[in-house]
């Protein structure tokens, strides 16, 4: 893709375009996508990728996938293939540029003895605790560490015998010997090397030391030769460390710049809460169409190209801010809206019998598709004596207001008949409507010149004989407060959870088009919203819909009311 003169400008495309104008790195675009297999990746994560890959392919450069992979305690073959298969579901690829941070665990330990032998670093006895006593607060300058004077013939050979496994875990740690009364905390002699006897997914236990995020991030980034490290402003205090690093080894030095994450409302981003979601039942799994995972709004029925024009249109800034969920969910049904086949489906059955229409007889009336796209054409609905309308479209005492089916009332059914409810059957014990009884007019089938006549609703149906019996799954936000992600310290944030997040329907009918319906098909059910077959739970014997996301839009409605003013 080559440069385009019509993409939104951001502070970072501004960037790049001044370095190639200036010929830096001989003009080269060279970017990455750094995940920590830890987790699965989130809608965060996506505004990373599409601007990572994005402007690599803007620019005609390359973007590399790199799994940060350097605590394997946490770290899952798991995580690294679901990583794999939410960057390629985005539409991006990395071609033969798959790399690890475990590739370069030698290369790294050879840049931490360079540093030791350029008295940088010096191996420390004090444990993490007492890291953390000496390190100071932001008003107080840090104590050295007494270990910090060892020699370097000392420091290289107790090193060497950190690698060969000689010590405890936890007993010692490798550090930076920078500054410990800098104002920036992340200098003061960071960690850069931890003994950790576990099983790494790739190295298995050739190693017993890992280095630390901060020490192998910006050397893997320069071994790979990356141009424009793109990281997110919690690492901007980070950066002096990466410099500092990358100046004593000197070695390529990568030009870092941070943007402000994505936040959205009624939304947790954070891996750590959404790993406790998982673990405490809270939701089915990391793929639970609630959640804010790419796995998760996938399995729900987003499409991957409208989570690129929403990472488009929010921009990239340098401020945080937060993202109204309504415009996320506006860039879904406007997708949808181009793509999604409509069809006719009932959630909550109640049954109707056209009296006056012959018992037996069917015929097929003609639907279309989708309106906003004709080459998508039409298809045969069929008709017959009983059919199944929503009960919310029915009340036997209409409130003001209400156009619906009511007693003696008429409507139309779409692409039918004009009916008319003539009585209403009630269970004998409940007292709850369980059928109506109603008459059509023959003359007013949908397209016929008798058609015209003037009803004030029109209700969507299916005929029970040929219905397929199916389940819809209706979600909400998982979080009923807009910033459940900002909660007090020590407060429970799981307090914020919406009971009333998944609503299931067990009985509903939809047009028999659906029955081969296959798994992650999408459509929009005619006045109901948009669904997606669930590619998990659906099978030959059992038919699932996920509820994608409604038809209210609220943001379009917001939207029109900003330009008004």
């Amino acid at each position: 893709m080559s440069e385009s003169a019509t993409a939104p400008s951001h502070f970072i495309r501004n960037i790049v375009t001044e370095d190639r104008q200036n010929n830096k790195n001989n003009g080269r675009v060279h970017t990455r996508f750094p995940p920590e297999p830890n987790g699965y990746l989130h809608i965060g994560h996506a505004k990373s990728i599409c601007l990572n890959f994005g402007l690599a392919a803007e620019f005609g450069g390359l973007c590399n996938l790199r799994f940060d992979d350097t605590n394997p305690s946490k770290e899952d073959v798991e995580y690294v293939e679901s990583i794999k298969s939410d960057v390629r579901w985005l539409g991006f690829d990395w071609d033969d540029r798959e790399f690890y941070a475990s590739d370069y665990f030698e290369q790294l330990y050879r840049f931490a003895v360079e540093l030791l032998e350029s008295a940088d670093a010096y191996v420390c006895d004090l444990s993490a605790d007492e890291i953390r006593k000496h390190r100071g607060t932001l008003t107080e300058a840090g104590k050295e560490s007494p270990y910090r004077a060892r020699s370097v013939e000392e420091n290289l050979d107790l090193f060497q015998r950190m690698r060969a496994g000689e010590f405890p875990d936890g007993s010692r740690t490798l550090r930076a010997k920078v500054d410990m009364a800098s104002p920036n905390l992340n200098m003061r002699d960071p960690v850069m090397y931890r003994i950790l006897r576990a099983t790494h997914h790739r190295t298995g236990d050739k190693w017993c030391i890992y280095p630390t995020y901060d020490f192998a991030h910006g050397q893997s980034d320069s071994i790979e030769g990356i141009t424009h490290s793109i990281c997110t402003l919690e690492f901007e205090d980070h950066r002096p460390l990466y410099d500092w690093f990358l100046d004593k080894l000197k070695i390529h030095h990568p030009r870092q710049i941070e943007f402000a994450r994505l936040n959205l409302t009624h939304t947790v981003l954070s891996k750590r809460k959404l790993l406790q979601l998982v673990q405490r039942g809270y939701v089915a799994g990391w793929d639970d169409p609630r959640m804010p995972t790419l796995a998760g709004i996938r399995r729900r029925g987003y499409t991957p190209e409208s989570l690129r024009v929403f990472c488009e249109r929010i921009g990239v800034a340098k401020r945080n801010s937060t993202v109204d969920v309504a415009m996320l969910e506006h860039c879904v049904r406007e997708d949808l809206n181009r793509r999604a086949p409509r069809v006719m489906a009932v959630l909550r059955p109640l049954r109707v019998i056209i009296t006056n229409y012959p018992e037996g007889q069917a015929e097929e009336l003609e639907a279309v598709n989708n309106p906003e796209d004709p080459q998508m054409g039409t298809r045969k609905v069929p008709f017959s004596r009983v059919l199944y309308i929503e009960q919310d479209d029915f009340r036997e005492t209409p409130p003001k207001g209400f156009f619906r089916l009511a007693p003696g009332r008429e409507v139309r059914l779409r692409y039918a008949y004009i009916i008319k409810c003539d009585e209403v059957v009630k269970d004998p014990t409940s007292g709850a409507v369980i059928e109506l009884r109603c008459s059509y007019d023959p003359e007013t089938k949908s397209g016929s010149v008798q058609s015209g006549r003037k009803v004030k609703a029109t209700l969507h149906w299916v005929s029970a004989a040929h219905a397929v019996e199916a389940e819809a799954r209706l979600y909400d936000h998982l979080f009923a407060a807009e910033n459940s992600d900002d909660v007090e310290e020590g407060a429970d944030w799981t307090r914020n959870i919406n009971p009333n997040s998944l609503e299931t329907l067990a009985s509903c009918r939809v047009e028999p088009c659906l029955k081969d319906a296959a798994p992650g098909d999408r459509y929009q059910f005619e006045r109901l919203g948009y669904f997606c077959v669930d590619p998990v739970d659906s099978s030959d014997r059992k038919l699932v819909f996920n509820r994608t996301v409604t038809l209210r839009d609220a943001w379009a409605k917001a939207e029109k009311a900003r330009k008004r003013e």
